[in-house]
């Protein structure tokens, strides 16, 4: 109780200190969600506004999200939403970044965009009089329309790597190599990509025997995906797969699909609801004899999904149910379920929930001889399970200053923003 007290009486003194410094302080008030969008950048390149700790604090909150685009790039959506004497504010602006591109011309993009942003907040709240604004137009911007595209909005990765770990009784070597291709327009997805993956483990036991375990991985994809409208989108979805994990010598997977997003697409940064329908064929060969005595099948399958992502100032949401099912045995089936949840209670006090969970009944692939105890212990292949789960739950509560403007970054230590 006398804990409880103290915590409740610290709140008190805080928020009391924090609306008394707040109410003398002209300036604009801005809260930078913690993200990827180079925090320390913004603060440090900003001395013009009052940066806080705290979004209650705000006359101002900056709430970031990324997408990729389709020539690789980042597409970062600076959100901007206005509280207290800018309440009902609210809209975005997008910094584009290419490819490969320096991390000084991706911030500075961002930056402009915040500054931007903040000029206009800071005229609403008729704090003009402190600025000397000066614009300067880019130079060599053409006139005329860009030149067109010589690779037409294709782009293309090529990527590999490797690793070798050695002690005097055990060694692991891994190696993968990747290919990807992408064009993306305004109404048009086409992804196609291809990788190949090798993990090998072994180790000398006390008896002087020597254990060997690998795995091995072999994918290509195909997707093809059409808008129609802010609403529908139909699609089509194409795999192949070679793994000694999941007993698979060969899987072809071949499946048409259609989404709804309940928001206009144009919201995605803000808030996203989708549904998702697939119905298609697999036909798979396997390594070793399955539990149902098969060594090939060819079996029809559906898949029905719902995707919820909502950013907000009060925190974020982000979750996924999904359910399949061979249609050759409706009892072949499993629902998955993963999400998490970021809140702000109140003043200095966030809970993060979290978790997934699987109810599994379509291991069809599995080998129909027991799997040995090294197979077991090195993971090298799928065990029977009927479900999966897993949780998580973290609360913080920070109190003090509400202001965070300098940026010290000596010894790794002055960043209490979050975010580069």
């Amino acid at each position: 109780m006398l804990v409880l007290l103290l915590v409740c009486a610290t709140t008190t003194v805080s928020t009391a200190a924090a609306q008394l410094v707040a109410s003398a302080s002209p300036r604009l008030r801005v809260y930078i969600e913690s993200c990827n969008c180079f925090n320390d950048f913004i603060r440090d390149e900003t001395p013009w506004v009052d940066f806080v700790r705290q979004p209650q604090d705000a006359d101002l909150q900056i709430l970031s999200s990324e997408q990729a685009t389709g020539a690789g790039g980042v597409e970062r959506t600076m959100r901007f939403v206005g509280a207290g004497r800018l309440d009902g504010t609210d809209y975005e602006l997008r910094a584009v970044t290419l490819p490969n591109e320096p991390e000084d011309t991706r911030r500075r993009a961002v930056l402009r965009i915040v500054h931007v942003a903040l000029l206009g907040f800071a005229a609403r709240a008729g704090l003009v009089d402190e600025f000397d604004l000066r614009i300067e137009a880019p130079e060599g911007v053409p006139d005329a329309a860009p030149a067109a595209d010589p690779w037409n909005l294709w782009a293309f990765e090529i990527s590999a790597n490797g690793s070798l770990q050695s002690e005097e009784r055990s060694r692991e070597t891994s190696w993968e190599i990747g290919v990807d291709a992408d064009r993306v327009t305004e109404h048009w997805i086409l992804n196609f990509s291809a990788e190949v993956e090798s993990e090998t483990e072994s180790f000398d036991l006390d008896d002087g025997r020597r254990v060997e375990a690998s795995r091995r991985e072999r994918q290509a994809r195909g997707f093809v995906a059409k808008s129609l409208g802010n609403h529908w989108s139909v699609g089509f979805d194409g795999d192949m797969e070679s793994s000694t994990f999941d007993n698979l010598d060969l899987s072809l997977a071949l499946a048409p699909a259609v989404e709804y997003n309940l928001f206009p697409y144009t919201e995605y940064a803000s808030r996203q609801l989708r549904f998702g329908y697939s119905v298609g064929v697999m036909h798979a060969r396997y390594n070793e004899v399955t539990l149902f005595d098969r060594l090939r099948e060819t079996r029809p399958r559906h898949e029905v999904s719902a995707t919820l992502e909502q950013r907000e100032p009060w925190g974020s949401i982000e979750s996924r149910l999904e359910w399949s099912q061979y249609l050759h045995d409706l009892g072949l089936s499993r629902l998955e379920f993963d999400g998490s949840v970021n809140l702000r209670l109140m003043r200095g006090l966030s809970l993060q929930v979290g978790g997934s969970a699987s109810r599994i009944r379509d291991q069809i692939s599995l080998p129909r001889r027991g799997a040995t105890p090294e197979e077991v212990l090195l993971r090298v292949r799928e065990l029977q399970s009927g479900y999966e789960t897993r949780v998580f739950v973290g609360v913080s509560y920070s109190f003090g200053s509400i202001f965070n403007n300098v940026v010290n970054p000596r010894f790794g230590r002055g960043n209490r923003g979050g975010g580069n």
